[in-house]
């Protein structure tokens, strides 16, 4: 049972937007007897509360408050569950790509499930994420580049 990992998004007012509404409708829908985790701070227990109010059980939420950032969701949720064979990832599609760069990167198995983007909210987040992947993907190559740095040279070979 791979645990399902629904990453935040912005909420107002203690409620989830459409666009997060959307990943934890796709949650609700893949999930099979695995709990979710909801991970973001400031975001996770409205995530929660949204899932016990359509209709998931509390006792299968795991809520993660922490996580500011994509790579923060993932390392938390390993954190808390260590031996996971994989997590199923649901964000919307927009962000996928992105999600699995840093899954990649931090040696986290993934499968990462898109969930729809309202239409209001298309132009102004495929728009940010042609800023946010190349971003990220230069942090990657920069924690690698570092840890390159850090390796011993083998200087007899």
């Amino acid at each position: 049972m791979d645990p399902v990992l629904v990453l935040g998004a912005k909420v107002i007012d203690g409620r989830p937007r459409p666009l997060l509404e959307e990943r934890l409708a796709k949650a609700m829908d893949v999930v099979d007897s695995a709990d979710i985790i909801v991970s973001g701070r400031g975001e996770a227990e409205a995530m929660a509360q949204w899932l016990v109010d359509n209709g998931f059980p509390r006792e299968r939420i795991v809520v993660e408050p922490r996580a500011t950032s994509t790579n923060e969701n993932l390392e938390n949720a390993r954190a808390l569950v260590p031996d996971a064979e994989r997590f199923i990832v649901v964000t919307n599609n927009f962000h996928v790509l992105r999600t699995r760069v840093w899954a990649w990167h931090l040696d986290i198995p993934v499968q990462v499930i898109g969930a729809g983007t309202p239409n209001d909210d298309r132009i102004y987040n495929y728009t940010r994420e042609l800023g946010a992947l190349p971003h990220s993907i230069s942090r990657v190559v920069w924690r690698r580049f570092k840890r390159w740095l850090k390796e011993p040279m083998d200087w007899t070979a």
